[in-house]
Formats: structure tokens, C-alpha cells, sequence
């Protein structure tokens, strides 16, 4: 018997109480529908419908039935459509924005967890901030992007898991807040703040300077800089501090990373995706990506200020990750 065929048969029949009707908008005799009807009940093993009084009514086995098979259809369509876009050509390749500041690091676990689960699908990563990554999924450019949180005009995408990464500041080492083991925002009082451009991330950024504020930290003027190392180039030339997980400032001997007091700065970052557009490996790569941001990193110990100042241990600085499918991205 074609179950899907004779399912097809029913739902009409079901939804209209009637098998004339339901022939008639089949397009075919009533007999015929009748005897389908009769033989998926025999298969089934039971009554769907109940002919007992003048008007026909499903029992409770119809009843489930129609839920049931109304869904069961609607995945063999999206079954359909899936394998057209394989046909097609389309599902080979996921188009996929990242932050510009993904460390290569991360970008390799990224691309070899994506290809040991998917061995193919081709990612075409793009390096794109977080508005622009919005823009081009709204344009059906992109198929998924790794944003940062919160994010704006985010109606029409699905946000995948969420992956939380810690911020601490970073100062000159000349400054006398290099010799403590964490710093509150109200310490920087009087130092200027290098930041992304606000376009890059309105959220994110708005979220930062709130969070200052409300430290107690309102820097006199917010310079910005869009590259990691140029920001840090900054820092170390003594004018100002900046806000980062710790890799970038180990590279610079004469910047200090340390941790914010309370730690009041969270990066939330998750994968996202168009609700009525989705490419199917989507939400794969939104999780592989959480994974991968939880996963990856420098070693989470922090080193004292005497440490730091020992060509040995100089490595770069810790940074920790808060991960689960319970973190709230917009939260600090």
C-alpha cells in the first residue's frame, strides 16, 4: 500500500466530513475513495471514522491520526525540498560570516569540526561584523553568521546556543594598575577607552559603555579602532585602555591584561540564521560554533603581576567562557 498516497486521501476525507465533498475536491470518484479509505483502516487495524450516524465523524484513532499524518507530511515536503536544493546544487556550500576578530585558532576548529561532521558541505567563510553579517542574511547573501549580542533587528532569525566569553582590561604595563590582580571599571576613571566602531556592533557597543557607566567608569573620550593589534598598539603607547579576553594583549610585552573586578563584561556570541530561509546545516553550525568558542582558548589560570614579569611565564592572558543552553546573551 502507498501510505503517503492513501495519508493524503484521508487528511481530505478528515477535514471534510464528507466523502462526496472530499471526492469531489479530489478530483476523483466516491467509490474508489471509499475502498482506499477502507483498505488504510484494514492496514491500520482500525476505525478512522465513524459511519454510524448521518453525519460522519472521526473517531479517537482518526483524530490522532490527522495530527499525525498532517505532520508526517509536511517533513516528506520539506524532505522534497531539500533534496532539490542538493539537486540544485545550493546545499553544497553554507555561506558563513564571522567576527573580523575570530583568532585563526578558533577559525580552524570551526571549519575541521564543520567538516568532520559534514565531510560535504563546503563553508565559505566571510569576514563580516556583526551588522553587516545582519544585513546580509537579510539579503539572503548569507546563510548563517557568528554575531555578537545583543543584536539588533533580529525579528526574522533563529539565534542558535549561546557562548559567553569574559572580558578584562587591557592597560600600558607602565600604569599602576599593573600591579593589581584585577581592577574594578570605577579604577579607570580618567583613562580613555579604545573601541570598535559603533557600527560594527550597535548592541554590543552600546551595551559596553552602559555597563561603565554603571561601574562607576565614564572615560573622558572613546577613540576607535577597528583592528585588534592596532588598538593594542595604542594601549601599549600609553594612551588609553581597552576591553579583551586576554590573547591579543599577550602578545605586547608592554600592555598588562588583567581581570575586571565582579567581571561585569560578558561577549555573548551565537550563530543565526533566517527563520523563513534556512539552509539545513545551519543550525549544526550554530552548535559546532558554541562548542568551539567554549572549547577553545588560552589556559584559564591567571598569572600574577611577579609572573607576568618573567620572560618565562609571558604567555598570553587567560580568558574564561560561560557556556549552556540556558545563558541569557544579553545578560553581563
Amino acid at each position: 500500500m502507498d501510505l503517503i498516497r492513501h495519508l493524503r486521501l484521508f487528511i481530505v476525507v478528515a477535514e471534510e466530513l464528507h466523502f462526496s465533498r472530499a471526492a469531489d475536491l479530489l478530483g476523483m470518484a466516491q467509490p474508489p475513495l471509499s475502498q482506499r479509505i477502507r483498505r488504510l483502516e484494514r492496514e491500520l487495524g482500525l476505525e478512522l471514522f465513524d459511519r454510524s450516524a448521518r453525519q460522519v465523524r472521526l473517531t479517537a484513532a482518526g483524530a490522532l491520526l490527522l495530527e499525525e499524518a498532517r505532520e508526517l507530511l509536511a517533513r516528506e515536503e520539506r524532505l522534497r525540498t531539500v533534496m532539490a536544493r542538493v539537486r540544485e546544487g545550493e546545499l553544497g556550500t553554507l555561506r558563513a560570516g564571522v567576527p573580523p576578530q575570530t583568532p585563526a585558532r578558533t577559525l580552524h576548529a570551526l571549519l575541521s569540526a564543520c567538516a568532520q561532521e559534514f565531510p560535504g558541505l563546503r563553508i565559505d567563510l566571510q569576514e563580516v561584523d556583526t551588522a553587516e553579517q545582519v544585513r546580509l542574511l537579510a539579503a539572503a547573501r548569507l546563510n548563517v553568521g557568528l554575531v555578537h549580542h545583543p543584536v539588533a533587528d533580529a525579528d526574522d532569525l533563529v539565534l542558535g546556543p549561546s557562548a559567553g566569553v569574559e572580558l578584562g582590561v587591557v592597560l600600558p604595563r607602565s600604569s599602576p594598575l599593573a600591579r593589581l590582580s584585577e581592577v574594578a571599571l570605577a579604577d579607570l576613571t580618567g583613562h580613555e577607552l579604545f573601541l570598535f566602531p559603533r557600527a560594527a556592533a550597535p548592541g554590543w557597543y552600546d551595551r559596553i559603555l552602559d555597563i561603565c557607566r554603571e561601574g562607576g567608569f565614564t572615560p573622558p573620550a572613546v577613540r576607535h579602532a577597528r583592528n585588534p593589534e592596532f588598538l593594542l598598539g595604542l594601549v601599549a603607547s600609553g594612551r588609553g585602555v581597552a576591553f579583551d579576553d586576554g590573547r591579543v594583549a599577550g602578545k605586547e610585552p608592554r600592555a598588562a591584561w588583567r581581570p575586571l573586578a565582579g567581571r561585569p563584561l560578558v561577549l555573548w556570541m551565537s550563530a543565526v540564521w533566517q527563520v523563513h530561509s534556512a539552509h539545513p546545516a545551519a543550525p549544526a553550525f550554530a552548535r559546532i560554533a558554541a562548542e568551539v568558542i567554549a572549547r577553545e582558548g588560552p589556559p584559564r589560570r591567571l598569572l600574577t603581576p611577579s609572573e607576568e614579569s618573567s620572560d618565562e611565564t609571558r604567555r598570553p592572558r587567560p580568558w574564561s567562557v560561560v557556556f549552556g543552553p540556558g545563558a541569557d546573551p544579553a545578560a553581563p
